[in-house]
């Protein structure tokens, strides 16, 4: 029987893996998406959309798909599903790791404020200027609905939900951005700080060099802590390598 392994995916590391996985032919490979994108990008090897009601619902079929290893590749983000993962994978004794790219780290030419939460982010705000580069995606935008006096320029994938801040101008858009379009996007909307979520990776970085090079702050949120005695990787060979330790 091939090995059955359960990708938990959404980023371009879940994306990465399931190709190299799928080419094996002693592997089974599966990426479960939580719905949140309506067109996601194509995927290899089987995939299935929607929650699994929970850490027991994701149990249950762990066992009923007779998965051998599951891999946490979600959003560093993605609190709930990772705890529901770590859950799920100590009740059967499925082994589990989580694949999570670096987060990104200030140089001494940034202006970073780092903060712990959404809440926090939008209590930071009146420190500075009016107009708001909110680079948080399209979920929790909820936690700045009550600023009235900001002018916020929400970029996301997909159009956001309400409520939103009521000044908002919204910009549909998917990584990987350049150095020049987040410096001119800045200049063009005139704007006093940027909102971002420590995501890590390149996809979205260059909003922070951008910012860097016009000197304007950017408050930055915290990650949510992994699971206690997570096991944790940081890119796509640690996670084969930690899969099958003796392939080359």
């Amino acid at each position: 029987m091939p090995q059955h392994v359960l990708i938990l995916g959404g980023t371009t590391e879940a994306r990465e893996l399931a190709a190299a996985l799928a080419a094996r032919p002693d592997v089974r490979v599966t990426t479960s998406l939580a719905g949140r994108v309506s067109r996601p990008g194509a995927l290899a090897g089987e995939v299935r959309v929607g929650g699994f009601g929970g850490a027991d619902g994701l149990a249950d079929w762990l066992r009923a798909e007779q998965v051998d290893a599951l891999v946490d590749a979600t959003h560093p983000f993605a609190e709930a599903i990772t705890a529901n993962a770590a859950r799920a994978a100590a009740a059967t004794g499925v082994p589990a790791v989580v694949l999570r790219r670096p987060g990104w780290r200030p140089g001494p030419e940034d202006r970073w404020h780092m903060v712990a939460s959404l809440s926090a982010a939008a209590d930071a705000l009146p420190r500075f200027g009016p107009r708001v580069f909110l680079t948080t995606g399209r979920m929790g935008l909820s936690a700045f609905a009550h600023l009235t006096d900001r002018h916020f320029v929400v970029r996301s994938v997909e159009p956001p939900e309400p409520p939103l801040p009521p000044h908002t101008e919204v910009l549909l858009g998917r990584g990987p951005f350049t150095v020049d379009d987040e410096t001119a996007l800045l200049r063009e909307y005139l704007v006093d700080v940027v909102v971002t979520k420590d995501s890590g990776g390149a996809a979205t970085a260059a909003k922070l060099t951008a910012a860097r090079g016009l000197g304007v702050p950017v408050v930055v949120v915290r990650r949510p802590s992994l699971p206690e005695g997570a096991r944790v990787v940081s890119d796509v060979a640690g996670a084969l390598g930690w899969l099958d330790p003796g392939r080359p």
